[in-house]
């Protein structure tokens, strides 16, 4: 990019609130602002930030917003839809207030409440919904039963199911008590009530399920049926993980 184009890079930093156009200028003289993978010392760079991947303390600043990225805690019993032809509550009930047009990005079962993206950025959405790109996803469930060591071990190393087999990346066991168990499972794949059926294939059915995180997103404190905007850093960290 010439020195004619584009918009200088403390100038793309204020705008992503990053700080003051002073203290932006500071954080480029530290070597802590980098572009597309180099650092930069210089002042009055000139970037596109649509293009150009731009970090700060290795922390990707995602361009100017031209669409719009919402998490929503979906209540149990909720369709994963934005009209259900049977008349049940949908997602477009938690979205009168909004007058874009949505996708959710991938879907929860019926039974199943928690973490849903919803955007108007198609592109995103589907790769973010993607299974190459093999965005993490955390639940939280309460099984029957204890799983024991071996259990737990089974479901890291690769649970065969009728569709094929299926691995946790990460399970832990966080509570229990004689006669149920709360656990907590990352995996990177979205198929069809998934973690249901490999906790059935293991035996200790899911009692309830609760999905917390998708990648660097999570539920937080975000109350059942709330709605807010991906943060910063949280849409700098997914357009990390749908990079190819």
């Amino acid at each position: 990019m010439s020195d004619e184009e584009g918009i200088r890079l403390q100038k793309v930093l204020a705008a992503a609130g990053i700080g003051s156009r002073r203290a932006c200028e500071q954080l480029i003289t530290e070597g802590r602002v980098e572009v597309n993978g180099r650092m930069v010392l210089e002042q009055g760079l000139r970037v596109d930030p649509e293009r150009d991947t731009i970090r700060v303390d290795g922390s990707r600043i995602p361009p100017p917003r031209r669409h719009v990225y919402l998490v929503l805690n979906k209540p149990k019993g909720v369709v994963s839809t934005l009209e259900d032809p049977e008349g049940r509550r949908d997602l477009s009930d938690f979205l009168v207030e909004r007058r874009e047009r949505l996708f959710h990005v991938g879907r929860l079962d019926t039974d199943t409440e928690g973490l849903i993206i919803l955007t108007n950025d198609g592109e995103f959405a589907q790769k973010l919904a993607h299974p190459s790109y093999e965005v993490p996803k955390t639940y939280l469930a309460e099984v029957e039963g204890v799983p024991d060591a071996r259990t737990l071990r089974r479901l890291r190393e690769g649970v065969k199911l009728d569709d094929g087999p299926v691995k946790f990346s990460r399970v832990k066991l966080v509570s229990n008590t004689a006669e149920k168990s709360l656990v907590t499972v990352t995996l990177h794949e979205g198929r069809n009530r998934i973690v249901r059926r490999t906790m059935d294939a293991v035996g200790h059915p899911v009692r309830k399920l609760s999905r917390t995180a998708i990648g660097p997103v999570r539920l937080g404190r975000l109350k059942s049926g709330e709605l807010r905007e991906l943060t910063r850093d949280e849409l700098g960290g997914l357009l990390d993980l749908t990079e190819r």
